[in-house]
């Protein structure tokens, strides 16, 4: 590996390490002699890659930083981005637009497409920003379950997505590519299919594609708007390169929009709170991190996240009996589902989250994200992290007979 993915180092100022800083975290006591180790909030425990702080560092250096235009790098480096690692064909600048957050976007989009009280269907499993951001706005929130087939793969049930659609009056859906939190990259049968229904009912498309970097090797991403030329003319794309790079702190992500009326639309929707504003310095660690050097530092962290999630989940299979999961084909977050193991043992997720936090394995909590018996895992970290964490779920959580 040409870049560090190994080292463990003190995470300043980081919620990962601090989640007593979150209100809505679980209280817990650390048990003596017992590090944390932070495996809930998706973010990542790895040293950035170098160009990101030498692009940051250079341009403090000015010490100016008053009002500023974004710069010719910033559009270039997104546009250059996209050709190499997820082709869209006739992407311009015209079509990339600022935003403070995906779920900032996704409320303007939001903003746009619906009045508050109309109904927008979501796949379930649900990332709970989305759950938040439409419960926040006012909106109705309609599920279509997905479901694991014979082989144990999320699947979309395009029969029930119809029925939901027919029945809800839907008019607009939040799609997620690849799916938060079960770890699914769509093949682009599945796409197609999805977006031949929604075309059917003509459903305007929002969707967040902020994991489409962290893609197993193996598996390919298809951008939404490459399916077809309607999903291209009605689709609202979310990028970062948050996730990517680890620049949640940083502040800034961006849109795709091809369709001129949409895009005006959000664009001024995005406009209203006088807040959606970019920083100058995310702004370069964007240019930092959309350089060459990145996607190398990109390239090999899928490799690594890959090779965690082989070690997490080989594990679990040999080790840990009544445990259930989908293996991840992108992201680096595990969504396992536990009910065998807690209806054999007479626990709950609640036992579980208490037991491991004591010993300081803080994974997350799953069942917001709408399965009643689930966990969150965070795989993003050293190996050796890992490793020590499993170890603590063997020894102290899933094999200890004596709590």
């Amino acid at each position: 590996m040409k870049y560090d993915f190994t080292s463990v180092f003190d995470r300043v100022d980081s919620i990962a390490v601090t989640p007593e800083a979150n209100p809505n975290f679980r209280k817990f006591t650390l048990k003596e002699g017992f590090d944390k180790i932070p495996m809930w909030i998706a973010d990542m425990n790895f040293h950035a890659c170098p160009t990101i702080p030498a692009a940051v560092i250079k341009r403090t250096e000015h010490t100016t930083y008053g009002y500023f235009p974004t710069r010719d790098e910033y559009y270039d480096a997104i546009i250059n981005w996209h050709q190499t690692r997820k082709p869209i064909e006739g992407l311009s600048r015209e079509h990339i637009g600022y935003e403070n957050g995906v779920l900032g976007g996704v409320a303007s989009a939001l903003g746009v497409f619906c009045q508050q009280g109309e109904a927008v269907l979501v796949h379930s499993p649900t990332y709970v920003g989305f759950t938040a951001t439409l419960t926040n706005a006012g909106y109705k929130i309609v599920h279509s379950e997905l479901y694991q087939d014979e082989n144990n793969i999320w699947r979309m049930d395009y029969a029930d997505m119809e029925k939901k659609i027919v029945e809800n009056k839907i008019h607009t859906a939040i799609f997620c590519s690849p799916h938060n939190p079960a770890g699914r990259v769509w093949e682009r049968e599945e796409l197609e299919t999805a977006m031949a229904l929604f075309e059917k009912y003509e459903i305007n498309i929002i969707a967040d594609e902020i994991w489409s970097d962290i893609i197993m090797p193996g598996y390919t991403h298809i951008p939404t708007q490459a399916v077809s030329e309607y999903a291209k003319q009605h689709t609202v794309a979310m990028y970062a390169p948050s996730k990517t790079f680890n620049l949640a702190g940083l502040i800034g992500a961006y849109h795709i929009i091809f369709n001129k009326n949409i895009r005006e639309r959000v664009e001024k929707q995005g406009s209203l709170s006088h807040y959606n504003s970019q920083n100058v310095l995310s702004m370069y660690a964007l240019i930092g991190a959309y350089s060459p050097e990145g996607h190398e530092w990109a390239d090999e962290l899928c490799e690594v996240i890959e090779g965690n999630l082989n070690y997490g989940g080989n594990y679990i299979k040999e080790h840990f009996h009544g445990l259930k999961f989908s293996q991840p084909q992108g992201t680096y977050m595990l969504y396992v589902d536990c009910e065998e193991w807690c209806k054999e043992h007479n626990k709950t997720i609640d036992d579980i989250l208490d037991r491991a936090y004591t010993y300081g394995v803080l994974f997350q909590d799953g069942r917001p994200f709408r399965r009643p018996y689930a966990l969150r895992i965070n795989f993003a970290l050293p190996l050796s992290r890992v490793q020590e964490a499993f170890d603590r779920l063997d020894k102290y959580v899933f094999n200890n007979t004596e709590w």
